[in-house]
């Protein structure tokens, strides 16, 4: 499913027009990115929490030469399927 298959969707089930629901899935998205960048997490009960992890440094290879390369430590965005969301793709 992509973003416009998912903005028709939203439309059609809510009864409003696809610009309507592409601008509130847009601002769900930049509520979403916003808190991430904070630090906080996101719930929503019952499909799932977005949160924010800390990935330590690491060693690696490069895979054409084999040589180790040090892989510095980062943030990722992090999700956590919910309850209904796990009985739904069982």
């Amino acid at each position: 499913m992509t973003k416009s298959d998912l903005v028709a969707r939203m439309a059609e089930d809510a009864g409003i027009t696809k610009a309507a629901a592409e601008k509130a899935l847009n601002s769900f998205i930049g509520a979403v990115i916003d808190a991430l960048g904070k630090g906080d997490k996101v719930t929503l009960v019952g499909f799932g929490t977005f949160s924010v992890a800390k990935r330590a440094a690491r060693e690696g290879r490069n895979p054409r030469t084999g040589e180790k390369i040090t892989i510095p430590a980062a943030k990722v965005a992090k999700f956590k399927p919910g309850s209904k969301l796990r009985e739904a793709v069982k």
